[in-house]
């Protein structure tokens, strides 16, 4: 007897208004990156231009690459996926619509407000509290239309493909919303519940499995079902997915701690990063395995299909990416690696081959199918192909070497016991692999190019998308009941909500045995009595430095290294950072580490070197930030500021709360006297004023005065010899 069918339409239009948004905010991202390579070689060519320095544009990059160009190809490979693989239409196509265009608004809202310098300064968190509430209502509005449509749906199992869409949804929400947790200032301004050494580790713990939940897992079940459908070949092993999926996602929610190795953080939590870390590499090749050995008897198809050469490249560079993470993890190796280019290296195989790779070869895949028509150009496409992967290797490759040669040109002692080389020494012998970095990029991006002009074509080509017609019997038909002799994870596969539960324990588990115990129990982070709160105006100076990204270029921890005490000062402690809200330990060294700066120069060395800073160092490779000597500081938050440290557990007293603005003048009044003891200082300020009259702003009231505080405070409450 033949099953009763109903009849249905998937919802295409969404995933076409989602590859659209990938294209575009790919072309956009990899624009912005671009323009960032550059800048290693030419430092000043937006010189004046406050919202186009490097320092503002490194977000905004970051942020579109992951969260637009990524995020975008996610949502686009899900809605298309999953509504067949469970042989039902999306439960919501509000929701759906919803996801769309709150997703987009969101990221207009990132490329408007990081360029304006509002940011957490939180690796992938940097957008302000209002963004937070909104990515979180965006991403539980798409989660809970999945679900609801897993709940609905006309198969009896869900595909592995599913498991990964279910573990990205309930992981990033707990990431997103515990990373998140700040304290507002303002509209768009607040300050990090955390301090110090816990929101370091709550930061990595979100940055390193932002990296394992949105750029790993979701594509690892768009590989599950786009390689399969374009080799027309099934998976090679369910077994190899089941033990796949549940091993990664519970082993690399304890990752994140080795961002951090060397640092101020507790030894334990290092200890379980770099274990952790080590048996993530098991896992992960499982994966890359059984997307691999998917194309057996398909190698034919390989060499002529674009599409699936596409998804080889990628799923090797998630090989190669998750060979090199465990890696790096190794203390001997991140003693290396840590603060060099290397970092980037790794970090742009995974994202350039793994996701951007991925997401091109979706691409590929879809357009023909939604617009029913044929590619416009295989000969275009193989071009795309090629110029990708040549611009990988030429991106990689140097910064490879870079990364190395920077690691060991630091450590360098001579006979005598000394330092070899000065820090800017290496970005000399560097140069040239940031001119090869920029070529590969360009490559890369006119490969995108290319594939925007196909993508064109071939729309033009096709036909309108229309919601495609489908028909399948009804779960009720088919039964929910548990069948003789069925596995517990063939019934697991039955059970959507049971499924979520046990995945979302798994993540859990990590992260809670990881940051509970350094947030609750204070021992593990001890005081310095010596440490004491900034005052008034090294608070508005260290909010500048946050609003400007220097901690995209310069650490504040100095590990214990013999080379990094004698070139930096005394190593850093835990206890130097409780009233660090945000922490500033940076993860790249394009400038020295700052942690000791206080003292170690004067007053005028720090206004000129911020107004030019190649009069300074004519190697140097740091971009003017002349608007901070001109523009007037804004101290009216100043209290607010305060009474929120306060809230936070920062001992200021409501005297000095009360007293904030005479404590500001006086600290800015004797720095500003300082600068202008110096004659080329006061000529200037001289002809200045008499040029702009009433207009004119005092020397004491500018932006620059407290960076300079800041930046003179750093490290002086502990009193190691300054080298």
């Amino acid at each position: 007897m033949e099953m009763e069918k109903e009849q249905f339409y998937y919802d295409d239009k969404i995933v076409k208004n989602f590859l659209y948004a990938t294209i575009l905010w790919g072309l956009v991202g990899m624009t912005v990156g671009l323009m960032l390579a550059f800048m290693f070689i030419f430092p000043n060519y937006t010189s004046g231009i406050s919202w186009l320095s490097f320092g503002r544009l490194r977000p905004l990059h970051t942020n579109a690459v992951i969260f637009a160009f990524v995020g975008n190809a996610i949502f686009a490979g899900v809605y298309y996926s999953l509504q067949r693989l469970l042989k039902a239409r999306m439960a919501s196509d509000f929701l759906s619509k919803l996801n769309f265009w709150g997703w987009q608004l969101i990221i207009v809202g990132a490329a408007i407000t990081l360029p304006l310098g509002y940011t957490t300064t939180k690796e992938y968190a940097e957008l302000e509290w209002p963004f937070d509430i909104a990515i979180a209502v965006i991403w539980v509005a798409w989660g809970y239309n999945m679900i609801w449509t897993i709940l609905k749906r006309r198969e009896r199992h869900l595909y592995v493909a599913i498991w990964f869409y279910i573990a990205t949804f309930v992981t990033i929400a707990v990431l997103h919303i515990f990373n998140s947790l700040e304290l507002p200032i303002s509209a768009l301004k607040s300050y990090s519940v955390y301090a110090g050494v816990q929101d370091a580790l709550v930061q990595w713990w979100y940055g390193h499995n932002a990296v394992a939940f949105f750029l790993t897992t979701p594509f690892l079940g768009l590989m599950y079902y786009f390689v399969p459908k374009a080799a027309g070949r099934p998976v090679y092993s369910y077994k190899l997915s089941i033990v796949h999926f549940w091993s990664l996602i519970f082993i690399y929610i304890w990752a994140g701690p080795h961002h951090l190795l060397y640092t101020a953080l507790p030894q334990w939590a290092q200890m379980l990063g770099t274990t952790f870390s080590i048996m993530l590499l098991a896992p992960s090749w499982g994966g890359m395995i059984n997307g691999l050995l998917t194309l057996r008897g398909a190698w034919d198809k390989v060499r002529t299909d674009p599409t699936l050469k596409f998804m080889v490249v990628a799923i090797t560079g998630y090989g190669m990416a998750t060979f090199e993470g465990p890696l790096l993890s190794l203390k001997n190796v991140n003693a290396i690696a840590h603060f060099t280019d290397w970092i980037i290296a790794h970090v742009h195989v995974g994202a350039l081959a793994w996701n951007g790779f991925l997401a091109f070869g979706m691409i590929y895949y879809l357009i023909p199918k939604l617009f029913k028509t044929k590619l416009y150009s295989l000969t275009l496409a193989n071009t795309h192909f090629w110029l990708g992967t040549l611009g990988i290797l030429l991106y990689a490759l140097p910064m490879y070497v870079a990364g190395f040669v920077q690691a060991e040109m630091w450590k360098q002692f001579s006979p005598e016991g000394t330092l070899i080389y000065s820090f800017v020494d290496t970005l000399v012998e560097i140069k040239p692999m940031y001119w090869m970095r920029a070529i590969g990029g360009t490559m890369y991006i006119t490969g995108a190019f290319v594939m925007l002009w196909n993508v064109i074509k071939t729309v033009a080509s096709g036909q309108p998308v229309e919601d495609e017609l489908a028909e399948a019997p009804a779960l009720t038909v088919l039964g929910r009941g548990r069948i003789k002799g069925e596995g517990f994870h063939t019934w697991l596969e039955r059970k959507p909500v049971q499924l979520t539960i046990l995945a979302t324990v798994a993540i859990l588990i990590g992260g809670m045995v990881q940051i509970i115990p350094t947030i609750l129990i204070k021992s593990n982070i001890p005081t310095i009595s010596s440490v004491k709160p900034y005052t008034p105006l090294e608070l508005e100076g260290r909010d500048i430095y946050i609003r400007e990204g220097c901690v995209g270029c310069h650490s504040q921890m100095i590990r214990p290294f013999r080379s990094e005490v004698e070139r930096y000062g005394e190593y850093s402690k835990a206890g130097e950072f409780v009233y660090d809200h945000p922490f500033l330990w940076g993860s790249k060294r394009t400038g020295p580490d700052l942690q000791r700066e206080g003292g170690k120069k004067s007053n005028v060395w720090h206004f000129n070197h911020m107004y030019d800073p190649q009069a300074i160092e004519e190697k140097s490779i740091m971009p003017r930030y002349q608007w901070i000597i001109s523009d007037k500081k804004d101290y009216s938050q100043l209290q607010d500021k305060m009474n929120a440290m306060i809230t936070l557990g920062v001992p200021y007293t409501q005297e000095e709360v009360d007293k904030a603005y005479a404590s500001v003048e006086k600290q800015a009044t004797a720095i500003a006297n300082d600068l202008l003891l110096n004659d080329d200082i006061k000529t200037s300020f001289a002809e200045e004023k008499e040029a702009k009259g009433d207009e004119f702003v005092p020397l004491k009231d500018r932006e620059i005065i407290s960076l300079i505080a800041y930046l003179q405070r750093l490290g002086t409450d502990i009193k190691g010899e300054k080298k």
